[in-house]
């Protein structure tokens, strides 16, 4: 294994694969103080003003003189990034070949011409009022048993649907409304209060026309005994539910999420870009990936603006980052006030640093399309979902975007769960050794004796496993979560 790594010829700064002692002489360097494993050291002078260049990309400039092997982190450069820009459209796209090889997973078609990965019953709360009388109920639900081919029952409990106002109760309404049509529930009980400003007319009229049989919906007020009606009506579901089989599905029907959280300096040099490497290899075979999380690309936005396929997409792609970069300012706070202590920690310094290797993910595809947050996945191919980086809301984005599963890259770890199984990539072998519990996969295997391609086909292999009933770390360890992003007063 190579203890130093240059990813770009432009690049004024190596990263450390292992610690460095101070006093050693690496790249025509001397070490000039310890540098501990995935952080950065000068490979030449760089004067305070000038970029700091990485990944061929400038990740902040130099807030002070840094000479060749100096540590380079947050104590010697700061981001360059500000407000709004002014994007220009210069194309650079290379249109993956299409792959025609037959593979399929074992899902379950659905009456509407989708087909899920689960075959779960899901209880969504309108309003959070109610989310106690769901826990209950699916609890007394599961200690009854359910049939083989029942998958769970799941509660997305939050605290919304009531004492909001304009977009930001709309807004929650439309998450809630998404998930009751995703194709990983067999079933869905709806279950409102009945004074809340999410009625339940209202959200009817937002989910559209549904199963009847699939669906259905309990008004607690109107209940003598909700508790027994909401087993009832969940016991109805379960029945119908109980005759769904498996079949083949062709993998063009798979919509993968793309997320990464409790990043390290390895992320951007070995999970994301796997993660990208897979989301090519679904793509070029027809299937969907998404790619959330808008302030995790300030940075490198242009290197997405650039593959958009048209000139509307692009546009698309260019208001959805300003506008995030105008939230964050309309609540008088900076765009580039990220990275985390823990990424920090990891050896990412600034924001640019960390978008430069999120981006990876999106993998070489042309960006196909823009979603607007709680907007679903309209086409195949590479997509752009408006979303925060907050793990927790962008999961559950990239749940009601209609994704079936989550590719959630790491470098320090998460137990994290979703309403979609989500799949724990490490960029580094201490992790996946030390969170067996935690992590699907191993990616930290690039930077020591497996090649990208042989990597990347395995991950895919694990993928359709997934999508074929396959258990993530995080089903089995039960853990499921969710969150709506919060964008407005609370009465």
């Amino acid at each position: 294994m190579k203890s130093t790594l240059t990813i770009h010829s432009a690049d004024n700064v190596a990263v450390a694969l292992r610690e460095l002692a101070a006093g050693i002489e690496t790249d025509n360097v001397v070490i000039s103080a310890t540098i501990p494993a995935g952080h950065k050291f000068a490979l030449k002078a760089i004067r305070s003003g000038e970029p700091v260049v990485k990944y061929g990309y400038p990740i902040g400039v130099a807030s002070k003189d840094i000479n060749p092997g100096d540590w380079v982190h947050n104590h010697n450069v700061k981001t360059a990034l500000s407000g709004a820009l002014e994007y220009t459209y210069q194309p650079d796209m290379r249109p993956l070949k299409k792959i025609d090889d037959g593979l399929t997973f074992m899902g379950y078609p659905r009456a509407n011409g989708d087909a899920g990965i689960r075959n779960e019953l899901w209880i969504i709360p309108t309003v959070g009022c109610v989310n106690g009388l769901a826990e209950k109920t699916a609890a007394e639900l599961r200690a009854e048993g359910l049939p083989e081919n029942i998958d769970g029952i799941a509660v997305f409990a939050h605290p919304y649907g009531c004492s909001q106002l304009g977009d930001d109760h709309a807004m929650s309404r439309t998450i809630l409304a998404d998930l009751t049509r995703h194709p990983n529930a067999g079933g869905v009980l709806v279950i409102g209060l009945g004074c809340e400003n999410n009625t339940m007319d209202a959200f009817k009229e937002c989910i559209g026309p549904v199963d009847p049989r699939r669906v259905r919906f309990l008004i607690a007020q109107d209940e003598e005994d909700e508790e027994e009606a909401c087993k009832t009506l969940l016991r109805e579901l379960r029945d119908v539910a109980a005759n769904d089989k498996r079949e083949p599905v062709s993998i063009s029907r798979l919509r993968v999420g793309l997320k990464c959280g409790g990043s390290d300096a390895f992320s951007g040099l070995t999970a994301n870009p796997l993660a990208g490497a897979v989301s090519d290899r679904l793509i070029a075979r027809h299937a969907t990936t998404a790619l959330t999380e808008i302030p995790e690309a300030f940075g490198a936005e242009t290197i997405l603006l650039n593959r958009c396929e048209s000139r509307e997409v692009f546009e698309k792609a260019a208001s959805v980052v300003n506008g995030f970069k105008e939230y964050f300012l309309s609540h008088g706070e900076p765009v580039g006030e990220n990275p985390s202590p823990g990424n920090k920690a990891g050896g990412i310094t600034t924001l640019e640093d960390k978008s430069l290797g999120c981006v990876q993910k999106g993998g070489t595809a042309p960006l196909s399309d823009v979603l607007r947050y709680g907007e679903r996945i309209r086409q195949n191919g590479l997509n752009l979902l408006e979303g925060p980086g907050n793990d927790i809301v962008a999961v559950t984005a990239l749940a009601a975007a209609g994704c079936h599963m989550a590719l959630f890259t790491t470098g320090r770890g998460t137990p994290l769960g979703g309403a979609i199984p989500v799949v724990k990539i490490s960029s580094n072998s201490q992790l996946a050794e030390r969170k067996k519990n935690w992590i699907d996969f191993n990616a930290g295997a690039l930077i020591e004796d497996e090649s990208m391609d042989a990597l990347a086909d395995r991950l895919l292999t694990l993928l359709l496993a997934i999508a074929s009933g396959e258990r993530t770390c995080n089903e089995k360890g039960g853990y499921r979560d969710f969150a709506i992003w919060k964008q407005g007063v609370t009465l």
